[in-house]
């Protein structure tokens, strides 16, 4: 079984503009004379390797906890593209999808993750809400472009989709494969740190 650990290291991660940059301190040190040592976390539930839950960009979306774990963990399609995705490619990387499940007998893939620096423009996120997928990933910070991302979150979110930004897929063939990308259980949350890999079927 090979796995792809496709998670970035949190304290060194990309972040997005504007966002507080993840911090650990040392509460407890055993070279001080502590029991053990203990650490204290601080950041946005957005830094690094992450997931969006509806209510990031919707008033009364569903949070984190509200999110079946199924959501999260699935059989995921890896596409590689770069640029804005607009609507005809995102309809072509669907297809590849489609065709890709059928060939290894698997039946309907519902997440999707680009490998690349690509985001989704709107028309591409208005093909996507005509469909049933249930996560979109990429390697941004960010689904949308970086300088514009609200319509095409409020319009995903806002059908229920899920987001898993600031993946890293540069050793990951295209092709399908199990995702676990089960996020931290964080009550009343828009978005939650994870620990994102692939399983090769």
């Amino acid at each position: 079984m090979k796995l792809y650990d496709i998670t970035q290291e949190l304290l060194g991660s990309v972040v997005f503009p504007g966002d507080p940059i993840p911090e650990r301190k040392l509460l407890k040190r055993i070279e001080d004379g502590d029991v053990c040592n203990l650490s204290y976390l601080q950041m946005c539930a957005h830094n690094g390797t992450h997931v969006d839950a509806p209510r990031h960009f919707v008033k009364d979306g569903i949070t984190i906890d509200q999110i079946p774990l199924e959501i999260w963990i699935g059989n995921a399609y890896v596409a590689e593209f770069t640029g804005d995705i607009g609507a005809d490619e995102i309809k072509r990387i669907l297809s590849d999808m489609d065709q890709a499940a059928e060939k290894a007998s698997l039946g309907p893939v519902k997440k999707l993750l680009i490998k690349g620096k690509a985001t989704l423009t709107l028309e591409a996120a208005e093909v996507l809400a005509g469909t049933d997928l249930e996560l979109f990933g990429n390697e941004s910070q960010t689904v949308g472009p970086e300088e514009s991302p609200v319509k095409v979150h409020q319009l995903l979110l806002g059908r229920g989709m899920v987001f898993l930004e600031g993946i890293r897929l540069g050793k990951v063939p295209e092709g399908i494969y199990l995702l676990n990308a089960a996020p931290i259980n964080v009550a009343g949350s828009d978005g939650s740190p994870c620990r994102a890999v692939l399983i090769e079927l």
